[in-house]
């Protein structure tokens, strides 16, 4: 989101980070030098923190995506997932309301909301049915939104963004484990090297993949709905006539085809063996004999993995945010994933990159590896 409001060229921007005893800035630290970014000390979770910084500020947008967002551990923090993810909001919309009431506020919903869902794709009025902590917070959230808006006047939205990726997603998220742990396996194979598999729960899992920069677009939609929606002609009476939305491609892939288009990127025939949970993905053993591998499988099924309460599909229905907000995917599955490969695999030194498309993710992603 920095990064998409730095290259607009009219927007300062501040970026809140809590104080740990380590430094956690490999996601921002090529913004350091521009001017109009600021990092600056603060905690979702302390109130007079965030007081301080919007009286200080007085920002124009606060745009909130703290979170506890790991879903799986979501069930071994529950407390701490449904603080950051429910009551940190609640704090952010006090400050706005009584330190910048004019300030805009938008905070990230999620897909995990929908849960056991009834019907595909999940449109925004859909039920809120959460299998997770982390959904209910979520919930919980997007309920405290409309309240304060409704009750103060303010300009506070919650998008229900699916799942957005992109080279920036954490390292305990399944598709950065995958493509990070095949950017390691095609490291070993270079070296002749073994290598550990891949270890995943259900693979089988239907969800609804973009990239993270198109997202971005469709909030910046949602904080400015006015340029958008002629029927928003009065500032002052806005905040009645705001509307949520739903961003999602409207289209599912499993875990299964995720893999696929990283195996078929880097060359490798493979196959898959086994049932259930002894089920692995493992090089044809014509190809694996040629190439005198020492390890043939790639990826194992690791029970540990599955959850208490799973979701096996979720898909968007992005019509209305299309339709009245103008917004449109630009990015499909297949060259996201390449995108998050071919980053991971420069990483490890497999590959050389000497060409950036947009906020520096490679653009010959088609490029076989």
């Amino acid at each position: 989101m920095s990064e998409y409001c730095l290259e607009r060229g009219d927007c300062e921007v501040y970026g809140m980070v809590r104080r740990t005893a380590h430094i956690h800035d490999h996601n921002y630290r090529h913004l350091k030098d521009n001017p109009n970014f600021h990092v600056v000390r603060g905690d979702l979770l302390d109130g007079s923190s965030l007081d301080q910084l919007v009286q200080e500020i007085q920002p124009d947008y606060f745009i909130n995506f703290a979170s506890q967002s790991f879903v799986g551990d979501s069930w071994r923090i529950p407390e701490e997932t449904f603080m950051a993810g429910a009551v940190g909001v609640l704090k952010c919309l006090e400050s706005v309301r009584k330190y910048c009431p004019t300030c805009r506020f938008y905070n990230a919903g999620s897909s995990e909301q929908f849960g056991d869902v009834i019907y595909s794709p999940q449109d925004i009025s859909h039920p809120f049915r959460p299998r997770s902590p982390y959904g209910a917070a979520k919930c919980a959230a997007q309920y405290l939104v409309k309240v304060w808006r409704e009750s103060y006047k303010l300009y506070a939205v919650q998008g229900i963004l699916f799942n957005h990726e992109s080279k920036r997603r954490g390292e305990e998220f399944v598709t950065r484990k995958i493509t990070k742990g095949f950017a390691r396996i095609a490291k070993a194979i270079k070296e002749g090297k073994e290598f550990e598999p891949i270890y995943l729960g259900n693979i089988d899992a239907k969800r609804d993949w973009s990239h993270a920069i198109d997202f971005m677009d469709a909030v910046w939609r949602m904080l400015n709905q006015e340029e958008h929606r002629p029927e928003l002609k009065d500032v002052e009476a806005m905040s009645p006539l705001l509307k949520e939305y739903v961003v999602a491609s409207g289209e599912t892939h499993t875990i299964r085809e995720f893999i696929k288009v990283c195996t078929d990127h880097l060359g490798y025939d493979c196959v898959w063996d086994g049932h259930g949970e002894r089920e692995f993905l493992r090089f044809n053993l014509e190809f694996f004999n040629k190439s005198h591998l020492k390890s043939a499988a790639l990826v194992k099924i690791d029970p540990s993995f599955y959850r208490p309460a799973d979701i096996n599909i979720l898909c968007g229905n992005p019509e209305a945010v299309k339709k009245e907000l103008g917004w449109k995917q630009t990015i499909p599955f297949d060259i996201l994933v390449k995108r998050m490969l071919k980053s991971d695999l420069y990483d490890a030194g497999i590959i050389s990159i000497s060409d950036s498309g947009p906020l520096g993710e490679p653009n010959k992603a088609e490029t076989p590896a």
